[in-house]
Order: C-alpha cells, then structure tokens, then sequence
C-alpha cells in the first residue's frame, strides 16, 4: 500500500519496525555530523562509562611476530639448557604435550651470545641487540601463559582471547570503548609485512559479534598503504559527494528491512570514512615528507630491514595521528614457526625487524610520542627447549616471552619466570586474558567495564578471566 510514492506500514509490527529504523537513521545522521569519533555516540556507546578513565597509554602499536619467536633464544637465558644440551629432558620436567613434536627428543642450546644492557642489567641475546638498547624501557614478561598449542588457536586466542574464532579482537575492543581521535582515518589499523595469509585471516582483526564498524582496516604493506584512495580520473569532489549520498540513500532504503545486517551500517561508514581520508590519509601515509636520517633509523635503506622499517614508520605517523591502535604483522603466513633451522628462520627474521622496532622506540621518545603510546612486541606462543627434526624447536604456550614500552610502563624490569629449561611460566604467571586486561589497565580502562551485550551476556575482552597486572606501571 502507498500514497504519493511513500510506503505506508500495513501492520502495527511493521510500524513499530519501520519507526525503530527511522531512529537509526537520526542516529546515523548525528554520527555524520559529529567531528570527533572518541566522543560519546551511537558508536562508542561505553565511552561515556570511561570518561573519567586514568591512563598513560592513549595509543597501542602491537608488533606481533606471527609463528612463535624463541623466547631461549631471544630475551630468556637459561644456562642450564647448554649445560644438559643433547640429553633427555630431566624426569623432574613433566613432558609437554605437543603440537608436533619428537617424544623424549634431547635438548637444544641457544647458540646465542648474551649481554646485559642498561642501567637495569637486562639480559638480551644479540639477535635483538639495537632494541636491547631500550633496555630501561623495556618491561619484559617472561611468564606468559596461552591455551593456544597450534598456530590456528594460538594466534586466535592472543588477538581475541579465546582459542575458537568468533570473538572480537583486542583492537575492536579497544576501538569500541576509545574510538578514534581522528574521524577522517579508521580507528584501528593492520599492516602485514608481506602478501602472506595471517592464520585464520582477517577475523584476527575482526569485531566478531560486535558491529561490523570496529573491525581492522588493513593497509597494504607496499608503496600504497590505501588503495584507490584518489577519486578517479576526471570525477570531481562535489561529483563523488554526491555519488556516496546517493549509495548512502541506497544503502538506508536497503537497510531499513534489514536493521540485524550490521555489515551494511559498517559498509554506510566504510564509505564515509573513505571520502574523509580522501583529505587527511594521503599526508598521513606520505613518507616522503620523513627525512633520509629518520627513515635510516627505521631501516628502510637497507633490503632486509625495509620492510617492516617502512611498516612501522607508517605505524608512529598513524598513531601521530589519532589512529587508536595499529598491528604490524612480521612473518605473515606462520614464518616464525622454526620446526626445524631455527638459526637460519630466526636470524632473518630477527634482522628483518629488531633496527625497525628499535627505530620506532627511538622516533616516539625523541617526538615525545613513547609516554602515550603502548608498544608490544611478541607472538601467539614460544618454543620449547627440546630439539625437532635436529635444529628446530616446536611450540610451546606453557611458557613464553612478550615485552612492552611506553604508555605508563615502568622499563627495566622482568616480570615474571619460566622454569630453569624455559618450558613451562612458574612465577608470575600471566595468561593471554591477563595480558589484554593489562593492555586495558594502561589505556585507563577498566576491563570489567568495558562490557559489550551478547545474547543476553554481558561479554569482555577477558571472558572474565583476567585480571590487571598492576606492577607493570611501578
């Protein structure tokens, strides 16, 4: 039934429906109108509980090396595993269960050279030696613990928290309750180091059963971070306003029979967004504008450290720019995992990324960026002390390494400890929930108020399993 071409409801179900999508639209609208996305709105519905928040940290660059890095090998000495290499695991050791692994198979030494840096005496291998000379600003967990034993459910759980897929990531967890503080770039941002498939894709970035809106962006990792960002040959500004109008108005009519489809409301801002970066992303993402010196600092005139050099000064220009939380995959597609030739897989790996990270520790304290901006570097899980297939190491949640800077953590300090092998966390232990709730904790977030409804469940980034490790910040 209509009436001057306007669709009248036939039924009192259809009235209140179509009434509750118009409310939608005076919502969406209002979103549109509103110049800074951090404020209160429709879309950051719990940043009003956490307006008072006490926090350091307003930023996160999360530097993830995607297979498992070898924390025996990198930021954990354990002398006795030199001393008792080739024999069998001590039958004080309760034999792991593995992934892929060789029963009774005999340990494996560290073939690397140790030394301690900084004022704080911190013991780094030399596979890490440019960032171990942000010794004092390193807080160094060497009591991680994941439920994850494969690559699958290791790096689902350290980016949602749980092992199964479904869930929101942490940064759509962070972009929900912070927003972003620029509303003309997306609000969290992933960049891969290659073309590489990250296990489980792009639900690793996803906001599960959250709004479409908070999931990742990903930018591309070559020499355009945004692609098709400028409009199109001859199609002028007001020509692509009114364009995205019309799609918009497309995408309302099409939405209001439809209010469950997030996707479409995200697709509406998608849109949105894209017409705002079209104006501020391209300077953000320029590195032309850095000088040779800084670029230097990063690596990007050398092959091997170009990459992620290039990945993380794009990284410190986000966050310079209000994007709330950027994740800087290395290894896309599991090149971490050292099942066999760890010394040959690691050495790469870890030059490919130790002078850009180190850079990056560099860039943020001399701009006065490193107070507000947490830096994490680590993986879904470490390595275990027994040999594979003769020179490799095989998984190993039980135990693990990860560090932070910056954003109100106290540097120079351990926290925490794995057992004499380095198999399993005995002091401190801190599991993956512990480690998002103490991310939360430093961006002046209360993860127990940070709820998003679920079915009648009240969800949290920590399944409520988690708590903040307080010690961190001194």
């Amino acid at each position: 039934m209509s009436c001057n071409n306007i669709d009248l409801p036939t039924s009192r179900r259809a009235f209140l429906r179509r009434a509750g999508c118009g409310f939608g639209a005076v919502a969406l609208s209002a979103l549109m109108g509103e110049r800074v996305l951090a404020a209160p709105s429709a879309h950051n519905p719990a940043l009003a509980q956490l307006a008072n928040r006490k926090g350091r940290a307003k930023n996160v660059i999360f530097c993830f090396m995607e297979g498992g890095p070898s924390h025996l090998d990198t930021f954990d000495r354990k002398p006795l595993l030199n001393e008792l290499a080739g024999q069998k695991l001590p039958p004080s050791f309760k034999e792991p269960v593995l992934a892929m692994g060789e029963s009774g198979a005999p340990l494996l030494e560290s073939k690397r050279a140790w030394k301690q840096y900084g004022q704080s005496g911190l013991l780094v291998s030399d596979w890490f030696e440019n960032v171990a000379q942000h010794a004092d600003d390193l807080a160094v967990i060497r009591s991680c613990v994941s439920d994850g034993i494969n690559h699958a459910g290791g790096v689902c759980q350290m980016n949602t928290g749980s092992i199964f897929g479904g869930r929101p990531s942490l940064g759509a967890w962070v972009n929900y309750g912070l927003g972003s503080e620029n509303q003309n770039l997306p609000g969290f941002v992933v960049i891969k180091d290659s073309e590489g498939t990250v296990v489980n894709g792009v639900r690793n970035w996803g906001s599960g059963f959250m709004p479409a809106v908070y999931q990742g962006v990903e930018f591309s990792s070559d020499g355009v971070p945004i692609k098709y960002l400028d409009n199109p040959k001859g199609m002028a500004n007001d020509r692509q306003r009114d364009k995205l109008d019309l799609l918009a108005t497309f995408n309302r009519d099409y939405g209001a029979t439809r209010t469950d489809n997030t996707e479409l409301d995200a697709r509406i801002r998608a849109y949105e967004l894209a017409y705002k970066m079209q104006a501020e992303a391209p300077q953000a993402v320029d590195l032309s504008k850095e000088t040779d010196a800084t670029k230097a600092l990063y690596g990007m005139d050398a092959p091997e450290t170009a990459v992620y050099g290039r990945n993380c000064l794009l990284a410190r220009r986000l966050v310079e720019n209000g994007v709330r939380f950027v994740q800087l995959y290395s290894g896309a597609g599991s090149k971490w995992d050292s099942h066999a030739k760890l010394e040959e897989n690691h050495s790469k790996l870890c030059r490919s990324v130790d002078k850009p990270i180190a850079g990056l520790l560099a860039d943020l304290k001399a701009r006065g960026l490193l107070n507000e901006t947490l830096v994490i570097w680590g993986g879904e899980f470490g390595r275990t002390p027994m040999s594979e297939q003769g020179g490799g190491r095989d998984h190993n949640p039980g135990g693990f390494t990860m560090w932070m800077a910056g954003g109100g953590v106290k540097g120079g300090q351990t926290i925490g400890a794995t057992d004499d092998l380095g198999l399993y966390a005995v002091e401190d232990k801190l599991h993956v929930h512990d480690l998002h709730a103490t991310i939360m904790h430093l961006l002046g977030v209360d993860h127990t108020k940070l709820v998003y409804p679920n079915k009648g469940r009240p969800e949290r980034i920590d399944q409520n399993e988690g708590h903040a490790y307080a010690k961190i910040t001194g």
